[in-house]
């Protein structure tokens, strides 16, 4: 083959690659357009919902929408958006995939295996703030009647700390499971040097303090005798 029936030959290959990558270029653009209009559509369409009365108690149980408040963003918003950019790295997966990259095609595969899970801790974190705050208000009327304010305080912090640990574990954070250990094993220590050091009596006395319906505020004591009861060994004339 001749100098210039190669030089032909790599031209027309050329050109047909040229063609060809720009055939997938207007393809990937079309599906780009096309995808993040419907992306956007469907946002509002998602915020709209996240946005309805009956939502609304869980945003105020959980404290976002009291963290939100000094900004111009709400939950449903955020929630909103989040999955809006969940759905457009998913949509520039399909345009690499057309575009045939597949480096980029494989680090974009691994991130959205990876964002469910942030969600999904997000999610429990969520949760466990929103039991957190109902549970220390059912546990509040009790804690006020025995003066133990800051039971209110432990029930909430406990609960949210558990979630925020779950939330770790799910993330596969190594130091979650050991923290987890380490928080039981501290809380029952604590505990057990309590009652163990200072006693049976101590944890009576403690019991009958904040937990026994019927038990006065001042310990108790020796039960009086009931009026017209004469002791044993005293005389009705004394």
């Amino acid at each position: 083959m001749s100098f210039w029936d190669r030089f032909l030959e790599e031209m027309r290959s050329l050109g047909e690659t040229l063609v060809e990558w720009a055939i997938l270029i207007i393809i990937a653009l079309a599906v780009l357009v096309v995808g993040r209009w419907l992306l956007q559509w469907l946002r509002k369409g998602v915020e709209k919902f996240l946005a309805l009365p009956w939502l609304n108690p869980l945003w105020d149980r959980s404290g976002v929408a009291k963290a939100l408040e000094p900004t111009t963003q709400t939950p449903a918003s955020i929630l909103a958006s989040i999955l809006y950019a969940y759905l457009m790295v998913m949509l520039w997966l399909v345009i690499v995939r057309i575009l045939r990259i597949t480096t980029i095609e494989v680090l974009l595969t691994r991130l959205l295996a990876w964002i469910p899970i942030v969600l999904l801790a997000g999610a429990v974190v969520l949760i466990a703030a929103a039991i957190a705050n109902w549970t220390a208000d059912l546990v509040q009327p009790f804690a006020a009647d025995k003066g133990v304010g800051w039971l209110t305080v432990a029930v909430r912090v406990g609960i949210i700390l558990f979630g925020a640990l779950f939330a770790l574990d799910l993330l596969r954070i190594q130091f979650a499971e050991d923290l987890v250990k380490i928080v039981t094993f501290a809380a029952g220590a604590a505990f057990a040097i309590a009652f163990g050091i200072g006693g049976i009596d101590t944890a009576k006395q403690w019991w009958a303090k904040y937990a026994s319906p019927g038990a006065n505020k001042t310990g108790g004591g020796a039960p009086s005798a009931p009026q017209g009861h004469t002791p044993a060994g005293q005389s009705d004339n004394s």
